[in-house]
């Protein structure tokens, strides 16, 4: 057998071209993520286990689909991941610099790129996956991955190489693995280096002299960069999540045994699972076994409604105001969180029925940091469940109804509406307040002909947050109200601030049909030459100002010289601004 030879990465047939997929990376994705769960399966099982034998069946399926489609697959191979026409089609549970990650494994060996053609499932994939767990498990003494490969002289299996150990050794230049080319030179039997290395210390302790050898306990010295190697892998090793394997067999279990009773314990297992992740505060398991979970139900369509209902309910556990109460207890106490990728990937799996206990915990969280991620986990939800949202706008707990109203206004929740309406006739005035302030965000013409109503509400701030935000919207089906309003006596009993709002609001909407009604009061006299009220005229004068037009100016330059300072500032004010 001889060793590879160079190529050229231009005209090498193994290098994808830069153009667009032929057909959908989902099929290449969900082969890549079979591959890594053959590969873990012949890592714990041995080959006469049904887990095993699923596994590699379902990976064959897998390769079945792809041939469908195509009949070779070339794998760009990187640090991270693996690519596909320049589009990553790694497994995203497993990443990082990791011997879960094929990328990673095959990479730090020098392999760039496979090509697998048709027939390679049948023929070669269980020697192919021997060769994986040889590597994760090789120690120094064992063959590199291109070692293997080479020596495995795979039939439809094609891979190129970094020469790692070439001078500089900055992979410039990429091997194929064909079989061609120069023979490899032998590598010398460790036995009879070994004995010529102890022939040589025997010799110096004959002659006299001292070596460093006489002291070195190992036949070579290790170099920083080695040291600094073994150091870190030791630490990556015992960084490892166990328990992320342990859910991965489960549900492999449960995927591969069609047995009801089997399932069923393992589901027992899973829940058990879950609560003891959460007693101790590993979040980030939570969040992987209930994203399995949901993987599993897209999966498995045909599961038995009983099997359904109970891994859908893990999800609905972490989501019950009970638990998360608890939980949100837990983490609102403590000086320090856990790490934030892990609150957030625990609160991105809260169902529905959780957003009342957010919002609920939103005005008692005494964690700055906690409520930043309550804000984000909220606002996901209520976007995701306006149904839900609509239901907590009427609920009984205020704090609760409060939120959901300003969620539903920021949110533009159309189906907030009538619920909001409703609670125009509220007897709380702040949940009044917060709903014309909702239905001013939504905005729509059922939103603003809701609003019509607070015109008349007994409480001054609704009324007047009510008709700015009529005038601002331009809703002219509210001009009847607004005029009967501004006609009427209750109005000239109000303070300045809510007369002002009413005449701009009026002014906004009237058009020159309102001029003349205005013009009265701001330059009419009445019985014995008497003037209005100076607060009414300057309110008349500033909804002038916002008729705009010819018209409503010569009205105002009627008034122009006025000697009341309080009217004769309104009306040039207004005329700066009509």
């Amino acid at each position: 057998m001889t060793a590879p030879s160079s190529s050229s990465i231009g005209n090498d047939p193994l290098t994808p071209e830069a153009a667009e997929p032929p057909f959908s990376p989902t099929l290449v994705v969900e082969l890549i993520r079979l591959l890594g769960k053959a590969a873990r399966a012949s890592q714990l099982y041995l080959p006469n286990n049904p887990i095993y034998q699923g596994a590699i069946n379902a990976l064959r399926g897998g390769f079945a689909t792809v041939w469908t489609e195509t009949d070779s697959l070339s794998l760009t191979l990187t640090e991270q991941e693996i690519r596909w026409f320049d589009v990553g089609v790694s497994d995203p549970a497993h990443t990082g610099k990791s011997s879960d990650n094929l990328a990673w494994l095959f990479y730090k060996d020098g392999v760039r790129e496979l090509t697998i053609s048709r027939g390679f499932e049948e023929e070669e994939v269980v020697h192919f996956l021997a060769i994986v767990q040889r590597a994760r498990k090789g120690g120094a003494d064992e063959d590199d991955l291109v070692a293997m490969l080479w020596e495995a002289d795979f039939n439809f299996l094609a891979y190129r190489y970094v020469d790692l150990l070439s001078e500089g050794g900055d992979g410039a230049e990429l091997f194929d693995g064909a079989g061609t080319g120069e023979p490899r030179e032998p590598a010398p039997d460790p036995s009879a280096v070994r004995q010529r290395a102890e022939q040589a210390v025997e010799e110096s302790r004959a002659s006299g002299i001292v070596t460093v050898s006489d002291f070195d306990a190992t036949l070579y010295f290790l170099d920083e960069g080695e040291i600094e190697y073994l150091h870190s892998e030791i630490v990556r090793e015992y960084a490892i999540d166990l328990r992320a394997n342990i859910v991965s067999t489960l549900f492999d279990i449960f995927e591969s045994q069609a047995d009801a009773e089997i399932r069923a314990e393992v589901l027992e297992d899973l829940h058990a699972l879950m609560v003891h992740l959460l007693t101790a505060g590993q979040f980030r398991g939570v969040a992987y076994l209930l994203r399995e979970s949901r993987a599993t139900l897209q999966r498995n369509p045909n599961l038995p409604p009983s099997l359904r209902a109970r891994l859908e309910d893990l999800p609905e556990q972490l989501s019950a105001p009970d638990a998360l109460s608890q939980l949100l207890q837990a983490l609102d106490s403590p000086l320090t969180l856990p790490p934030q990728d892990e609150l957030i990937s625990l609160f991105d799996q809260l169902q529905a029925t959780a957003l009342s206990t957010v919002f609920s915990w939103l005005g008692k969280s005494q964690n700055a940091r906690l409520r930043e991620l309550l804000e984000a986990a909220a606002g996901r939800l209520a976007a995701a469940n306006s149904g839900e949202l609509v239901r907590l706008i009427q609920t009984g707990d205020p704090d609760v109804s409060a939120e959901a109203i300003r969620r539903a206004g920021a949110l533009r929740a159309q189906a907030a509406v009538l619920p909001l309406g409703r609670l125009l006739g509220d007897g709380d005035v702040v949940r009044r307040q917060l709903a014309v302030q909702a239905l001013t965000d939504i905005g729509s013409a059922g939103a603003l002909q809701a609003l019509e109503r607070a015109l008349e509400d007994p409480d001054r701030e609704v009324r007047i947050t009510a008709v700015r935000a009529l005038a601002s919207k331009n809703y002219r089906p509210a001009l009847p109200r607004l005029e009967a309003v501004v006609k009427g006596k209750a109005l000239r009993d109000a303070d300045l601030r809510e007369k002002m709002a009413f005449f701009e609001g009026f002014g906004a909407l009237c058009g020159d049909a309102g001029i003349p009604h205005l013009d009265s009061i701001l330059n009419g006299k009445g019985f014995l030459g008497r003037r209005e009220d100076p607060e009414l005229r300057a309110c008349a004068a500033m909804a002038l100002g916002r008729v705009r037009g010819p018209r409503a100016i010569e009205a105002l330059k009627k008034a122009s010289d006025e000697k009341d300072v309080v009217v004769r500032s309104a009306v040039n004010k207004a005329m700066r601004s009509a």
